[in-house]
């Protein structure tokens, strides 16, 4: 396992840690599953709970072959990640990467459990009610993809095989040297 992944694996597994946790103890233990709201620190906090069979704010709530349908779609998206980032390096890709698939398969774990993704976070403020909820997975899957999105691609470990198919690499530098890039300045 490259050092990448095994950084990606920790940062998703301390995600799924936290979002279990915090269900645990606001829908099982606080029992918000039949009291449906607790006010925390109104307006700016209250747990509200919501059943969400779709993906954000609800959409694509296709009932039950839709909640298997979304659990493939996130593990595919969870192995689709990890095996771009076994190809990286450094902590902002290993970082972004493990809170998406963190948040994932908290979120599947949901689904798999309930039958729909448990959200119970609610903020609103000045003024403005905000109607929907969120959770820990879907926060950690927010913050990884702004992550990615702001590291960029990152160069691909040094390690990590680049094919080189390109006759003008092949012919400035021998066979088997890649091509320069841009970068390079040539």
């Amino acid at each position: 396992m490259s050092r990448t992944l095994g950084r990606t694996a920790l940062v998703a597994a301390a995600v799924i840690l936290v979002d279990r946790a915090s269900k645990l103890w606001v829908v099982e233990a606080l029992d918000l599953r039949t009291r449906l709201a607790i006010p925390v620190a109104e307006p700016w906090l209250s747990f509200r709970m919501a059943w969400n069979r779709g993906i954000n704010f609800g959409l694509l709530d296709l009932g039950d072959a839709g909640r298997w349908l979304l659990v493939a779609l996130a593990l595919a998206i969870v192995a689709g990640l990890a095996l771009w980032v076994r190809r990286r390096h450094g902590w902002g890709a290993a970082a972004g990467a493990g809170l998406v698939i963190g948040g994932a398969l908290g979120n599947v774990w949901d689904r798999l459990q309930y039958g729909a993704v448990a959200d119970f976070l609610n903020m609103s403020c000045c003024g403005i009610d905000n109607p929907f909820a969120f959770n820990i997975a879907d926060a950690a899957i927010f913050a990884g993809v702004a992550v990615l999105v702001l590291a960029g691609d990152p160069e691909p470990a040094p390690d990590a095989k680049v094919p080189n198919d390109t006759v003008e690499g092949d012919a400035k530098h021998g066979a088997g040297s890649p091509a320069p890039s841009p970068r390079d300045g040539v």
